[in-house]
């Protein structure tokens, strides 16, 4: 069977989704690896390098798809890369179908089936096919990096001859995968860090790294998480309380990191225009929201922007500002994923649509739409 990996073509996609390591791997599992020229350069992987894992150098799109049985990729494909699909082959890719609304009926038509990585049930057995946690996990550290780097101060207490510079004061809002990093990172430079989340399980998490939380504790809030782990939307009167607190606690932040996502929607507002308001002159925002509209209103999607005297860095592909890790991880997450989908002694496809992850991954399936949340 043949396998293809695509360059991708995206405005500041410079992931790829397979390295060396998991092409040799790939192999192993008895595939043909076909990748497209210059599909590693983002990643600082050149073709010699795919060569020598035993990969052969398509010299375009269409050269890696033909006749491929499964297409490996970071984002969304093309309408022409669909069109280069044959009819019951194999796509996965962060395919994004909620605001890629096209993407699930081309594939469909074309007869693909295509499984959306983000859609991986985040279940014990597919922990090293979750890309949204390994992904989310390096977009919290370059959040702070980000920050750090903007911010015209230290972050770290110094005591010199000269006198006492003030540890920076760090905010972290949102307490998944990014944030529990951000924490880390901050941390680690020295900051002192406070967090806020309105799931119960995130505060002894938070406390766990050193960091102080903030949030208003009452019932609601010890009821807001799903069955899954994400966070339920919460009422009008808690999010009024809530945002009480965080009003008068951010005034004394020096940076602030918003990583607030609920899937299918748009992002929940944290940080309101008065609460940039408040804030010192030279602050820093960092919103990990922004592709879905920003937990900030001021938020422009891909620019970084001062109001106010504050900085807000709305960078929508943080993962892709490190791409030779994040690749990486994610590859491995593919190759995994490819590894529970391809029968280890025939190396024949074997999509068992009953098993928890195929199910929960697929997007389309002979010919339709198969995934319950965009049925109907």
């Amino acid at each position: 069977m043949k396998l293809a990996i695509l360059k991708e073509r995206r405005d500041g996609e410079t992931r790829v989704a397979a390295t060396p390591e998991t092409a040799k791997k790939l192999k192993g599992l008895g595939l043909e690896v076909a990748v497209e020229t210059g599909a590693g350069f983002g990643a600082r992987i050149a073709d010699a390098d795919y060569t020598a894992a035993g990969a052969t150098i398509a010299p375009d799109a269409a050269s890696a798809l033909k006749d491929a049985d499964i297409v490996l990729k970071v984002r969304s494909p093309s309408a022409e890369e669909i069109a280069g699909m044959k009819k019951g082959a194999v796509l996965a890719a962060l395919l994004a179908p909620y605001t890629d609304k096209d993407t699930p009926a081309n594939l469909a038509a074309q007869g693909v089936n295509a499984f959306a990585m983000e859609f991986i049930p985040r279940i014990s057995r597919a922990q090293a096919m979750d890309v949204l946690s390994s992904q989310a996990n390096l977009a919290g550290y370059k959040a702070v990096l980000d920050a750090a780097a903007t911010f015209g101060r230290a972050m770290p207490m110094m005591m010199t001859a000269a006198g006492t510079i003030a540890p920076a004061r760090v905010f972290i809002m949102g307490v998944g995968v990014a944030g529990l990093q951000a924490i880390a990172t901050a941390r680690r430079l020295g900051a002192i860090v406070s967090a806020t989340d309105v799931r119960p399980a995130t505060k002894e998490q938070v406390e766990s790294l050193g960091a102080t939380f903030v949030a208003v504790i009452d019932d609601e809030f010890k009821q807001a998480e799903t069955a899954a782990g994400y966070a339920k939307p919460m009422s009008a009167e808690y999010q009024a309380k809530q945002a009480a607190l965080v009003a008068e606690h951010i005034k004394k932040q020096d940076i602030v990191i918003t990583t607030a996502l609920i899937p299918g929607r748009k992002a929940p507002v944290l940080v309101s225009e008065e609460m940039v308001r408040t804030m010192k002159p030279g602050s820093v925002i960092v919103d990990l929201a922004a592709e879905q509209g920003g937990n900030c209103p001021l938020t422009c999607a891909d620019k970084v922007i001062e109001t106010n005297g504050v900085t807000i860095m709305g960078y929508t592909n943080l993962p892709a500002r490190l791409a030779v890790d994040t690749s990486s991880l994610y590859s491995r997450n593919l190759f995994n994923f490819v590894s529970l989908i391809v029968d280890k002694k025939t190396g024949a496809l074997n999509l068992n649509w009953d098993d928890e992850i195929v199910k929960g991954a697929g997007l389309t399936r002979d010919g339709e739409i198969v995934h319950p949340s965009l049925k109907g």
